[in-house]
């Protein structure tokens, strides 16, 4: 895909990768419309040129005011990278069962709602693309974060099913697997961290190619073990 003059609607833009995919789209020449929920960092997103929308994808209505703000463009790309992360360990005591209400919102129905409401706009366009950022837990899941691991895994399926669906048409499904970035989200993580640029890098160059899948960085190795056998995989990952 020729990312020069497209239109991206990038979810969670205003911070750690999304922020970095941003600049990075930006500087191939896409506009780049950025979501948010802090508005200092929207503020900082704006001061650097994007249009910046204030939007809180936790749920229905705010995914639907995001959608009547942006009900006039031609939107050409959608990234649904915005996404929580909820401590849920029920051997530190109960977890919160609101949090993981808002993460699963957040990171699976929303990118569900947002490709819902503009995949007939995105069918009209020449070329167009839906991104869903998931993670290399999509593939087997951390004990630490088994809410997290679970809207990631509800995302790759529901992308890999989107994808066939779309099979012929203009709109490529793509899926991008980090492993742990160095964001803030994962500042209380003790795993080595790629560089929030770097990972933003590959998406950007996985979307330039028309990939499919972007296993990236720790995430290929991980691949590999699923494919050889997916238990494998799993005692890998159930460590943490």
């Amino acid at each position: 895909m020729q990312l020069e003059g497209k239109t991206v609607l990038l979810t969670g833009g205003s911070a750690g990768i999304g922020r970095e995919l941003a600049r990075q789209l930006k500087a191939k020449g896409a506009r780049v419309i950025v979501t948010g929920r802090n508005r200092e960092r929207l503020d900082f997103m704006r001061a650097e040129g994007f249009d910046a929308r204030a939007a809180d994808l936790s749920n229905a209505a705010g995914v639907d005011a995001l959608v009547a703000q942006i009900v006039d463009e031609d939107i050409d790309v959608l990234i649904n990278n915005a996404g929580q992360l909820v401590d849920h360990d029920v051997r530190k005591g109960t977890p919160d069962a609101d949090a993981a209400d808002d993460c699963i919102y957040a990171n699976l129905s929303a990118p569900i709602r947002l490709s819902t409401a503009l995949i007939e706009r995105l069918r009209s366009r020449p070329e167009a693309a839906i991104v869903n950022v998931t993670s290399g837990l999509a593939i087997a899941p951390a004990a630490r974060q088994p809410v997290y691991c679970a809207t990631k895994a509800g995302l790759r399926f529901y992308t890999l099913a989107l994808r066939e669906q779309l099979k012929g048409s203009t709109v490529r499904v793509i899926e991008a697997l980090p492993p742990v970035v160095d964001t803030q989200m994962n500042a209380g993580n003790p795993m080595k961290k790629m560089p929030a640029a770097e990972c933003a890098r590959q998406i950007v160059t996985a979307i330039e190619q028309g990939r499919y899948e972007a296993n990236i960085g720790m995430t290929r190795a991980l691949r590999w073990a699923e494919s050889i056998s997916p238990a494998l995989a799993r005692r890998i990952t159930l460590r943490f």
